[in-house]
């Protein structure tokens, strides 16, 4: 996907990553559209992109986050990528997680980008990107964070199916699966406390590795071996 010609959305561009990611796509040369929860930092990062066209939504409607995609491919004259940047994070042992919180872990992580992505792929055309963070616990499961992990490993193995399904339409599914990452996404968890971490990777650092993903037309962002994080086309 040629990023300086590209009609993106980006759901979850409220969180510290989203906005990040929706500034460096807006500073390419690409259409943004950004969605997410607080209406206050939303109109910030929609004025921070050139009054980007810009839409609240809920994670737990999942009608409304698919007519998201119907609106930001009308609103940007058609569609090239979905990026999605949702999620929320719980912590502690499986006995201590509510059925309530388990649930809140499955919308956020997977179904509501799920629901996303799923009504992205009728709208892009050949070379266009479906996208959703995942994570390194989608491969290797945390003690601690059970439910989360699930959640997660649930979204990957949705990708990595619709990357099959897709091989012939020419679209991509982008799995990104991020280490710890410097968001202080940890502080914001709806249970629990998380584990101490090494320093993680940076912000900048992430974006740089999901843009050139994008631009590549990469199936995978995952932890590096010479460096942070490597994009495996």
């Amino acid at each position: 996907m040629v990023i300086s010609h590209a009609g993106i959305l980006v759901p979850g561009a409220t969180g510290v990553l989203g906005t990040a990611l929706a500034l460096r796509l807006h500073e390419q040369g690409a259409a943004v559209a950004v969605a997410g929860r607080d209406q206050k930092r939303l109109a910030r990062v929609s004025q921070a992109c050139g009054d980007a066209p810009a839409r609240a939504f809920d994670a737990y409607d999942l009608e409304q986050c698919a007519r998201t995609v119907t609106w930001a491919a009308d609103r940007l004259g058609g569609l090239d990528g979905v990026v999605v940047c949702v999620g929320g994070a719980a912590f502690g042992p499986a006995e201590s997680v509510s059925d309530a919180v388990a649930e809140h872990l499955f919308t956020v992580n997977a179904l509501a980008p799920i629901a996303f992505l799923r009504a992205a792929l009728p709208l892009l055309e050949p070379g266009g990107v479906i996208a959703a963070i995942t994570g390194v616990v989608a491969d290797s499961p945390l003690a601690g964070m059970a439910d989360y992990s699930a959640s997660k490993a649930g979204l990957a193995a949705w990708l990595r199916a619709v990357r099959r399904e897709q091989r012939a339409s020419g679209v991509t599914a982008l799995e990104i699966r991020l280490p710890h990452v410097e968001t202080g996404f940890g502080d914001r968890a709806v249970l629990g406390t998380p584990p101490v971490l090494p320093a993680g990777v940076p912000v900048a650092d992430a974006v740089d590795a999901i843009v050139a993903a994008l631009s590549a037309g990469a199936r995978v962002v995952k932890p590096g071996h010479d460096a942070p994080l490597d994009v495996e086309r």
